[in-house]
């Protein structure tokens, strides 16, 4: 018995022991950390899948801020240290559920600080109560559709939205259909100012392409612009075969066709409507589209073509951003060989967002954080803002961005088509023209 009261003695010293070095441990492993002075910044962008070309941008955009950032020292913490910027990015896989393995990843087994990026609405929605539950900071780069702060079944006072929503850009296409394409639709059949603009739409089966197609509506119900949606198809996001849709979108005799489409849709969806249906008409896609593949793909079908945007890897806004945008499309042309797409831009931008309100806070304390970019008032980075200023809006912590449209030329040289600014005028390089080919609806 005395064995045995002793043996049971030494088990629990021993236990102690090794119960004090495994805190130790753990406090000399937090230490360690704290002391290497890292941010470690989450970034979750669509690396696979239909959005991969977009997804791609987004994640090498990230890589040139945070060299940039680290360059210039880091970020300044409360205590007077400097602590570098440490990206780890998380694949959505452009689907609901890798973006929620992603998001699920990056915050609970890597420990993130903050996040930023997420591109298609539908995917970056899924994993939101993930966010809300886990309290972290998210700068959403890319996905668009207003629910992503609007939605009031969960708490997204966490998450800010760098990136204009649907309803801004679908508003502003539709703003300069009215302005610009419909009079000169109207000269071109010597029509009068008040023929009814005809507008079809093709726009994807998601948030985002919903978003478009009721802001298209709204505008013109609003605004009482005389514009008629002849016909409105949706198709599945990934689908590349759009040509029933496009033949039903002709037979309605549309004078432009909006769609509400990523990259690796539009291109193939104009190329089809173009050589396979005959559809000529003006196609105007959103600022997405704004992509270096983008461009390459369309070729000789993309003549004439209309892009709402805020940043190209082609042409730039002569102001105050000009040069910032000129040097990183250097920069990030001297690491990857390539340029970089709107959502890079504004992912660009949203490192440097959440290098600041970590360096405005102090601390990487998630709440601190988040007041901190509730607060934000900073100059603009790369991208136009209002004001050249970026700041969250305080009912959906929304930024407010200058926006332009651009109309594409086709480059028979290099066999692709590049832009130019042709509205506001204040921002525009060249006036919008009627391509030679065109072929109105019914007059």
């Amino acid at each position: 018995m005395k064995y045995q009261v002793l043996f049971i003695a030494v088990l629990l010293i021993m236990a102690a022991l090794i119960a004090g070095c495994t805190q130790q441990a753990a406090t000399q492993q937090q230490t360690t950390s704290a002391s290497q002075g890292v941010i470690k910044v989450g970034v979750i962008a669509s690396l696979t899948g239909p959005a991969s070309n977009v997804g791609t941008s987004m994640w090498q955009s990230a890589q040139v801020a945070a060299d940039k950032i680290n360059a210039d020292g880091g970020v300044t913490l409360k205590d007077g240290s400097k602590a570098q910027i440490k990206l780890i990015v998380g694949d959505d896989e452009s689907t609901q559920t890798g973006g929620q393995t992603a998001a699920t990843k990056l915050i609970t087994d890597d420990k993130v600080d903050i996040l930023v990026g997420g591109y298609s609405s539908a995917v970056t929605s899924a994993y939101e109560q993930t966010i809300a539950e886990n309290k972290v900071p998210y700068i959403v780069t890319g996905a668009s559709s207003p629910i992503i702060t609007h939605r009031t079944d969960i708490d997204t006072s966490y998450i800010f939205h760098h990136c204009p929503t649907t309803d801004t850009y679908g508003q502003y296409t539709t703003q300069f259909i009215d302005q610009v394409i419909r009079p000169a639709v109207n000269k071109k059949l010597s029509a009068s100012a008040d023929r009814p603009f005809r507008l079809a739409l093709l726009y994807q089966d998601t948030a985002f392409g919903k978003g478009i197609q009721t802001a298209v509506n709204d505008t013109i119900t609003k605004n009482k612009l005389n514009i008629v949606l002849v016909s409105q198809q949706s198709y599945k996001m990934g689908e590349s075969d759009f040509r029933t849709q496009l033949t039903a979108i002709k037979a309605a005799n549309p004078d432009a066709l909006y769609l509400g489409a990523f990259p690796n849709e539009g291109a193939p969806a104009i190329t089809q409507a173009r050589r396979d249906i005959g559809l000529n008409t003006i196609f105007l896609s959103p600022e997405n589209n704004d992509n270096a593949q983008f461009y390459k793909d369309l070729g000789q079908y993309g003549e004439g073509s209309i892009i709402e945007s805020r940043f190209s890897p082609y042409t730039a806004p002569i102001g105050p951003v000009t040069n910032d945008q000129a040097a990183f499309k250097q920069a990030y042309f001297a690491k990857f060989g390539t340029y970089p797409d709107m959502m890079g831009a504004s992912t660009y931008d949203g490192v440097f967002i959440a290098a600041k309100a970590i360096g405005n806070a102090g601390t990487t304390d998630k709440a601190a954080v988040k007041q901190a970019l509730v607060n934000l008032n900073m100059p603009q980075i790369i991208e136009a803002m209002k004001n050249q200023t970026i700041s969250f809006s305080p009912d959906f912590r929304e930024s407010s961005f200058d926006l332009w449209m651009e109309q594409l030329s086709y480059n028979a040289t290099i066999g692709e088509t590049r832009p130019s600014i042709v509205w506001p005028d204040n921002l525009k390089t060249t006036d919008f023209t009627m391509p030679s080919w065109y072929t109105a609806g019914s007059a």
